[in-house]
């Protein structure tokens, strides 16, 4: 178990010095020593704020372009809706959300690069409509940089490879925009990999193009993001890709037998032995086996809903069908402390080096964690880790830490191999 490393707030450094001055002015070491007993000190709570002003908090996955597509909302002041705002993300330490540049798969055949650019326009406006507030970065010193200047960093990430289109020239068109990693697949097999959401798998794993795929990845310095895909097709991403991949937003999967979108221990480990990194979802489904459970039953019954009625998904009649399935049956929410526990059990295994936060704010609708609810309740996990005995290293590392050095070591990776 990590063990705690406390470093003496500033508040507390300038009350003991001030006792020792007036010590000296007094000639009086009695005087000196009641001082210094009389100075407070810092509570787990206020130690958790000031961690959360003074490390930089990365986070794998936002979903706020796709929540904002078809309804957007000005994020530089608090939303009536969502999860993840600039007032939010200020209150709770995020620095560093990667904006998730998210192509459903229905578009796989038909508008894929096409929707992908769209979003990307959307994020790069929201540093050109509020350049004090947000940063584009594409690369750990302008993440570091927008820091150190009081902005939001944004990184991009691409959910779901189908905007490549099957042209690597289009994978480096979206290197060349920005995107620093990308979820190969979504929630169908694409024309790259298989998903771990389909019963019956087109590949096998990877496709042929979907190794082609991994190469010019690692060439162009783009992270290999294996959330969403089948098994097979994370191990042959572990046996092909010359540098660490991650994890961008899946848990564990001993906590949900069966799921097959989280990572089981052995696949925890493989990561890890390759230098990756594994970023915790919130989502409750993704945390709990109960709230697992609840979800998929409420899922196949509003598709059941849909196809005998022949609605779309997103008819309103369809909408309100899951409305009143949800009002039968109140949603079960997982805690802040089973988050604590998916990062507790990656420690355990593979140790504080191969776990981050991947919270999907935006992405997974009204199922967060009681204590995670959006962006600005981040300090509520860091205090319960501390509270579970990580120092503040331990959080450093979990917080943009081990995700920074993987980005690193994929951008070495890339320079050797552009070097040839």
């Amino acid at each position: 178990m990590p063990k705690n490393r406390v470093k003496p707030c500033l508040g507390t450094i300038c009350l003991i010095a001030a006792a020792l001055l007036a010590g000296c002015e007094n000639s009086g070491p009695a005087t000196d020593t009641a001082a210094v007993r009389a100075a407070p000190a810092e509570t787990i709570e206020a130690r958790a704020e000031r961690l959360a002003r003074e490390i930089l908090i990365a986070d794998g996955h936002v979903d706020i372009p796709y929540r904002l597509y078809e309804d957007m909302e000005d994020i530089s002041v608090r939303t009536e809706k969502g999860d993840f705002d600039y007032p939010r993300a200020k209150a709770g330490g995020l620095d560093a959300p990667f904006m998730s540049i998210y192509v459903p798969a229905d578009l796989e055949d038909d508008g894929a690069r096409e929707r992908a650019d769209e979003l990307i326009d959307m994020v790069e406006k929201f540093e050109a409509d509020w350049p004090d507030k947000f940063a584009v970065a594409t690369s750990p010193a302008e993440v570091e940089a927008a820091f150190a200047a009081g902005k939001i960093a944004l990184p991009m990430g691409m959910e779901n490879g189908a905007p490549i289109e099957g042209d690597l020239g289009n994978l480096r068109h979206f290197a060349e925009r920005g995107i620093r990693y990308i979820t190969l697949t979504h929630s169908k097999n694409n024309h790259i990999c298989d998903s771990s959401y389909e019963t019956e798998k087109k590949w096998q794993g990877l496709s042929p193009f979907g190794r082609e795929v991994v190469a010019e990845m690692n060439r162009l310095g783009v992270m290999v993001d294996i959330s969403h895909v089948s098994d097979d097709t994370f191990y042959q991403v572990m046996e092909l890709s010359q540098a660490p991949a991650i994890a961008s937003h899946s848990s564990c999967r001993k906590f949900t037998p069966g799921f097959e979108r989280n990572m089981d221990d052995d696949m925890i480990r493989k990561l890890a032995e390759n230098g990756g990194v594994i970023m915790i979802n919130y989502g409750s489904a993704f945390l709990t086996e109960s709230a697992n459970a609840q979800s998929f039953a409420r899922w196949a019954a509003v598709r059941q809903f849909a196809e005998e009625n022949g609605l779309d998904p997103d008819d309103e009649r369809v909408q309100a069908f899951n409305d009143e399935h949800r009002a039968k049956e109140p949603t079960i929410y997982a805690d802040l402390a089973d988050v604590v526990a998916h990062i507790d059990h990656v420690v355990q295994l593979v140790g504080v080096d191969h776990v981050g936060l991947g919270s999907d704010f935006d992405g997974v609708g009204d199922s967060l964690p009681t204590g995670l609810k959006d962006a600005s309740q981040i300090p509520n996990l860091l205090r319960a880790l501390l509270e579970k005995g990580y120092s503040e290293d331990d959080l450093r590392k979990i917080g943009s830490g081990n995700l920074m050095r993987v980005w690193r070591q994929v951008d070495e990776v890339a320079a050797r191999l552009q070097a040839g």
